[in-house]
């Protein structure tokens, strides 16, 4: 079965065209999404059809397939999806991009559609009626040409269309909004929105109505607890001390089983003592709200000098006593950074990059998981979503131009971009990350 839009007949190819490449002044056509013919032809063999095979799992021509091998045509972006998916590779085996450098094009023909299928759906909302959209201004967005309408020009209008993208491409925001900077450098950056606090649900707040009030001090001090080890957390972390696994520290210890007097009281028992509650009863508050589901209780051993091995007992929040302590304790969990910002740990990162001058960040200063979210070509994960892009590990080479001397971590165009943009956001809620420098405006560049 032959697809319309890839049916090769003279009258029509140059309208196939249009829809894969453009012109440039010197009559070259370039490609929106290039596909290597090569890779096709290679990944089919990989996989062990035939053209005629291949074919009949995409719904299309043998001599489609041919066209596409040898580079008359490129595929559409629904017709990569279909080629993908019987090859058994991501689109971006066949494209050749980096994770961390796709632009919006990459985005939409990772979804499998096209303009004209995007702009429909996008007629059907407030912000594509109120921008006017079209396959014309959404090819025109994409690669980097002017599109007609003032409101193309208004970040609020941006950053909605940003938000409405994601939902179609089924991505999230800050994978749209790197990708349309990629593929439009010199526009102002659309307006994204601030993370607001969510109101405690009719469930939390129903549950902490249920507690007595001897279980909610306990409830709500195995919170703060809870809170303040992060913090400590946060702090090792922010002084390249190791860390336990977040698994092993939410355990909190709540008490030894020995005579207080030998072995004192734990963090969490003195300020329950302070609240006026005492020792006699706790097993059975513990254990009522393990029953609720608001904790969970275990022991282990700790070694104390001249005491030897004692059980001690542990406690950890489960989601629902969270949410049940943050109800009853009118303390709103907080949203976190907005989604198009980095984590703390990863501008972290960042920041030791900028701070370590125009010749870069040596590699192997730059250990754990970071590159896997910020680093060109790398993904947190097989199936993950690929890294923002912000960094790149560029070769030092000698004198002589021989030989590589070693790799150091630089930004990318749209790393510096992204600090410039953010840097007086991420100051005001990451005060303690500074530029050694203070100048938070003006990162390196090429």
């Amino acid at each position: 079965m032959k697809l319309a839009g890839d049916i090769c007949q003279p009258h029509r190819r140059s309208r196939v065209a249009m829809k894969t490449s453009l012109r440039s002044a010197d009559g070259m056509p370039h490609r929106l999404l290039l596909v290597d013919p090569a890779r096709i032809k290679a990944l089919r063999n990989q996989a062990g059809l035939d053209v005629a095979q291949l074919a009949e799992k995409i719904g299309t021509s043998p001599r489609l397939i041919g066209y596409w091998e040898e580079g008359r045509h490129t595929p559409e972006a629904r017709n990569l999806e279909r080629l993908a998916r019987a090859l058994g590779c991501p689109i971006a085996a066949l494209t050749g991009r980096q994770p961390g450098t796709e632009t919006l094009a990459d985005l939409r023909f990772a979804a499998g559609l096209s303009t004209e299928r995007v702009s429909a759906e996008l007629r059907q909302d407030a912000v594509g009626k109120e921008l006017y959209v079209s396959a014309t201004k959404l090819r025109d967005l994409e690669r980097g040409r002017l599109v007609r309408g003032w409101r193309w020009r208004d970040p609020q209008s941006t950053g909605r269309l940003v938000r409405r993208l994601a939902e179609l491409y089924k991505v999230p925001c800050r994978m749209v909004l790197d990708a349309w900077l990629r593929s439009r450098p010199g526009d102002q950056a659309p307006a994204m929105p601030e993370p607001h606090r969510n109101r405690p649900s009719m469930a939390s707040i129903q549950r902490w109505k249920e507690l007595n009030q001897r279980q909610r001090i306990y409830l709500g001090e195995i919170m703060r607890d809870d809170r303040m080890t992060e913090v400590e957390m946060w702090m090792r972390r922010a002084h390249r001390i190791p860390v336990l696994p977040t698994s092993q520290w939410r355990k909190l210890p709540f008490s030894l089983r020995a005579a207080p007097d030998l072995v004192g009281y734990t963090r969490i028992q003195e300020r329950i003592r302070a609240r006026g509650v005492h020792d006699p009863g706790a097993g059975a508050t513990l254990h009522a709200l393990a029953r609720a589901g608001l904790i969970t209780v275990s022991e282990d051993e700790v070694e104390v000098p001249g005491l030897g091995a004692i059980p001690r007992i542990l406690v950890e929040l489960t989601k629902a006593g969270r949410a049940t302590a943050r109800a009853g304790l009118d303390e709103p969990r907080d949203p976190g950074p907005p989604e198009h910002l980095l984590s703390e740990w990863l501008w972290r990162t960042v920041v030791r990059i900028i701070d370590a001058g125009p010749d870069g960040l040596g590699e192997n200063s730059l250990a754990g998981k970071a590159p896997f979210y910020l680093a060109v070509g790398y993904k947190p994960a097989p199936d993950a979503h690929a890294s923002r892009g912000f960094i790149e590990s560029l070769p030092i080479m000698s004198e002589d131009g021989t030989h590589v001397l070693e790799y150091r971590w630089r930004l990318t165009k749209l790393g510096q971009r992204h600090v410039l943009e953010y840097g007086q956001q991420y100051r005001a809620i990451y005060p303690e990350a500074e530029f050694r420098s203070g100048n938070i405006g003006q990162p390196y560049t090429d």
